[in-house]
């Protein structure tokens, strides 16, 4: 199955417990550190539109019961998409599709290129067009990205109804952005109230098919016992694996899970190795708990001029600290010059 390079795939993606879709915030109070992480109690999502990790079409297998085309261009086109070369992908995409009027993995290709502005100009209305096309040959892919064009009324007419029931068939052919999207409309939904029951349903497919979103998700559920008997065993599993899959809210959550040991062995080393990673990921979050742990030595070798870096970098980013701005302030002016060096070469001035 190849993978669109950029995630061309636009998601429901949000925090279930109301927050910043790019900053989880549970996490450790603001004393040094705490025995249980708070964690507010969910709310409805609201939409957003981060790319996502979906995979494209196979590129080397059209449609069944559609001619073959000739395999030294089946790989071209998406071979040059995923290498950057945009105008080379459209003209392979463009040459698949003459060729071959069926060819609905071509005519995925060229509707992401037109939604994205890669190699043409941006083209949300031939967006839509090509993913139809694509759509009606059956292609999950193109099902998916129409459906998201009408949830969203890019380039074509708004239609809530009509983007569900996209995503209830490419659901059904195990897409898990579709399942997931389904999920956060389940959520989403007022009538007669939000269902987390079919929420966490959904989420758990699409987890079980290894999207990382979705893994997050169904953890948040399961930690607060909505649509499924809370369980922080169950929960920190699923929190695991979004973590491993590089979803930054699920790496700050779980690490506080294992420095707090919370459904999961206490383990402070592998919690201070998380809240690094997603540090270096700019979350302010992250790098809020990782001055906490460099100041107490908890996890990681005590380093003030280390901690102090981070807790700049997050009190920039609006995360605020009292405690730790105290110790800031205690340092003496060597330390704040390194302090600041530190900084300065972390942001690259």
């Amino acid at each position: 199955m190849k993978r669109l390079a950029h995630g061309a795939i636009v998601l429901l993606t949000t925090s279930l417990l109301g927050m910043s879709a790019s900053v989880a915030q549970p996490a450790l109070s603001t004393t040094p550190f705490s025995t249980k992480p708070q964690v507010p109690e969910p709310a409805l999502p609201t939409p957003v539109s981060p790319n996502s990790s979906a995979s494209a079409p196979d590129s080397a297998k059209p449609e069944a019961g559609t001619p073959a085309t000739d395999q030294s261009n089946v790989d071209l086109a998406f071979g040059a998409y995923q290498r950057g070369y945009y105008e080379t992908a459209f003209k392979e995409a463009m040459k698949r599709f003459v060729a071959n009027k069926n060819d609905a993995a071509a005519m995925t290709l060229i509707g992401e290129l037109y939604d994205q502005g890669y190699g043409v100009p941006q083209n949300f209305g031939e967006a839509a067009h090509w993913y139809a096309a694509a759509a009606a040959q059956g292609d999950v892919q193109a099902i998916f990205a129409l459906g998201l064009a009408k949830l969203q009324g890019k380039g074509i007419a708004k239609d809530v109804p009509g983007a569900t029931e996209l995503f209830r068939k490419a659901a059904a052919k195990n897409h898990p952005g579709a399942l997931y999207n389904l999920g956060m409309l389940a959520l989403q939904s007022k009538d007669p109230a939000p269902d987390f029951k079919k929420a966490a349903d959904d989420f758990g497919r699409a987890a079980a098919l290894g999207f990382p979103e979705a893994a997050y998700a169904l953890a948040i559920l399961y930690r607060n016992g909505r649509g499924v008997v809370r369980d922080d065993k169950i929960a920190a599993l699923w929190m695991s694996r979004a973590a491993k899959g590089n979803n930054v809210p699920a790496e700050v959550e779980y690490a506080i899970m294992l420095f707090n040991g919370i459904g999961i062995s206490k383990d402070e080393v592998a919690a201070a190795r998380l809240f690094l990673k997603a540090a270096a990921a700019n979350n302010p979050v992250a790098q809020d708990r990782v001055a906490r742990l460099l100041v107490a030595g908890r996890g990681i070798e005590k380093n003030l001029v280390e901690a102090m870096k981070w807790h700049i970098l997050a009190r920039a980013a609006g995360e605020k600290d009292p405690w730790l701005d105290d110790v800031l302030n205690k340092l003496t002016p060597e330390q704040k010059k390194a302090v600041q060096a530190a900084v300065s070469r972390y942001v690259g001035y």
